[in-house]
């Protein structure tokens, strides 16, 4: 599948269009690409595109198709300064149009897709699923994950890196405030306040609005879109926009049920699908980072992405033990057998070489997992 031609197209679809033709370009075999985040939520030149890719069928090696996935991002990330930041990383998932159709797909994760080329058809027919399938317990999760990695003093501006910002390095950092911090949390505290799915950050900030919360919305929203524009003179400083959006949260977060709705046991096996389904996907792409992290185009910085597969690596394993205990028979075994070959603890350059050459060795149990479908 090749993306249309991307000469007359706003920022993020011609960066879109790009990427799909490098993916062609390298024989990934897409037949569809979508990004997290709807076009409103993508601010330049801060936002960069996080990509998922779904595929028609499983490739037949996938340790191959992920040298090609990284081939192409090193390609795309080439082809102009910018896209260091703006294609920061590889895509975050892999799956098959067969597990969007049979609905294993995370419905709140989907909500948020934007089609970047592909079935519009199809991908709507996904989205209004899930947009409007029952709540469950795995949005409870969904939410309260974004929520938990944030709330308490967790999200540090620090750990948003400036290294591939090319320029605007304190409006890049107001904008992390707002847009990384502030602004999902709402987007989830609507969510589970509501018990809807919001489709992006912009739609809940301008949605939402419970009673003397409109201050707040109103003004991150003025901030995240006026990125670039906002004189260094008037502009808030870093330090003010967070404490700001300290109080702006905890106000939000009086507006949730403080315990989680009550898990249905008829949903048990709904939640070990996309739970399985979720994982895979994100590790399917696993290689494809780590190639590209340890070998990325000159004066590309990835040494803080490195550090960050540390967290993802941690909720891989912790499903896939889960999985172990609610599992039996095959696929038991395959999801412990897999559990062992993710790296543990800090990662490093060197956790990740060694994981590549773990995988290598043990390519069979990764291919096996990695194309096994949820049942």
């Amino acid at each position: 599948m090749t993306a249309a031609s991307s000469g007359t197209l706003p920022l993020y679809a011609a960066l879109g269009a790009l990427y799909g033709n490098e993916l062609a370009s390298e024989g990934v075999g897409a037949a569809m690409l979508t990004h997290k985040w709807q076009p409103a939520d993508l601010l330049a030149p801060h936002s960069d595109l996080d990509v998922r890719v779904l595929l028609r069928e499983v490739p037949a090696d996938w340790q191959e198709w992920n040298h090609r996935l990284a081939a192409a991002h090193r390609a795309a990330v080439r082809r102009d300064v910018s896209h260091r930041r703006l294609l920061e990383h590889p895509p975050g998932f892999a799956f098959t149009l067969s597990e969007a159709d049979r609905r294993l797909i995370s419905p709140p994760e989907l909500a948020t897709w934007s089609l970047v080329c592909g079935s519009a058809r199809d991908f709507q027919r996904w989205k209004s699923h899930a947009q409007m399938a029952p709540w469950s317990g795995v949005d409870e999760r969904f939410y309260r994950g974004i929520l938990d990695a944030r709330l308490g003093g967790r999200y540090r501006p620090a750990a948003d890196s400036t290294d591939n910002v090319i320029k605007d390095i304190l409006d890049y950092r107001r904008h992390c405030v707002a847009w990384h911090y502030l602004a999902p949390c709402w987007f989830a505290a609507a969510a589970l306040a509501t018990r809807t799915r919001c489709p992006g950050k912009t739609a809940a900030l301008t949605q939402w609005h419970p009673g003397g919360l409109e201050r707040y919305a109103e003004l991150f929203l003025r901030y995240a879109k006026a990125t670039g524009t906002i004189r260094s003179a008037s502009a808030p400083t870093v330090r003010h926009l967070l404490r700001t959006a300290d109080v702006a949260v905890e106000a939000a977060m009086r507006r949730v049920p403080d315990t989680p709705l009550d898990m249905d046991p008829d949903d048990a096996e709904e939640r070990s699908r996309t739970a399985w389904t979720m994982t895979a996907g994100m590790l399917r792409v696993r290689v494809a980072r780590w190639l590209y992290y340890l070998d990325p185009p000159p004066g590309v910085a990835t040494g803080y992405l490195i550090t960050r597969e540390a967290k993802e690596l941690r909720a891989a394993a912790e499903t896939l033990r889960s999985q172990v205990a609610e599992r039996t028979g095959s696929s038991q075994r395959l999801a412990g057998r897999m559990a062992e070959l993710l790296p543990t603890g800090p990662t490093t350059a060197g956790t990740l070489r060694d994981a590549l050459a773990l995988w290598e060795r043990h390519s069979a149990v990764v291919q096996d997992f990695l194309t096994f479908q949820a049942e």
